[in-house]
């Protein structure tokens, strides 16, 4: 059912938000379903096209990474996405109580998980690693994952729409608090010899 929820997120967000807290999955269930599967996407996209295609900046040459360096940091790239998911989702749960969610179940996992579909969908992109086509195509993402968020959270968690609103814009400063940890840790990683290894 997982992928079927996706793509009706897509399509009628309301009735699949509906859905998916009338079948309350497991957080197991949830990954294997759902999660796993798709964040593979942008991370196989973003190999090819480091690997294959590469990018230019203007008239200068075509960067590429060599297929070790793209191959680490896809896999770290991967796994940053499993543990966000699974972080964010702790976080509205712990949320939940704060806003008075009459449905104390917990279901912030399946929040993140389902509110992070369009970015691994748009993550498909990266297989065409042009800078200007990527940040575009990113905001298209971003923003529709934040309108499902603010959409889908007094849905799902069962609180009046005003709550609703106030407890979406907490889960987003966190996510976002997240991101910048995420670049944080990257440049340590990179500092320690896990970097991006570039080819002509």
């Amino acid at each position: 059912m997982s992928l079927t929820h996706t793509f009706g997120l897509l399509t009628h967000p309301d009735e699949q938000w509906e859905a998916i807290r009338k079948e309350s999955e497991s957080v197991t269930r949830l990954y294997t379903g759902h999660v796993l599967l798709l964040a593979l996407i942008p991370a196989l996209a973003g190999f090819i096209g480091t690997t294959q295609v590469g990018w230019q900046i203007g008239d200068g040459q075509v960067t590429r990474l060599s297929v070790d360096s793209a191959l680490s940091l896809s896999v770290l790239f991967y796994a940053a996405m499993l543990a966000g998911i699974f972080i964010l989702g702790k976080f509205i749960d712990f949320f939940a109580a704060t806003y008075d969610a009459a449905d104390q179940a917990p279901r912030g996992v399946t929040m993140a998980a389902y509110t992070a579909t369009p970015m691994f969908l748009i993550g498909v992109i990266a297989a065409y690693p042009n800078i200007w086509v990527n940040m575009l195509a990113g905001l298209v993402a971003i923003a529709y994952a934040v309108y499902l968020l603010y959409e889908g959270l007094p849905i799902l968690m069962k609180i009046p729409e005003e709550r609703g609103f106030m407890f979406a814009t907490a889960v987003l400063t966190v996510g976002l608090v997240m991101f910048v940890a995420l670049l944080a840790i990257s440049v340590v990683i990179w500092s320690v010899g896990i970097g991006p290894i570039y080819v002509s």
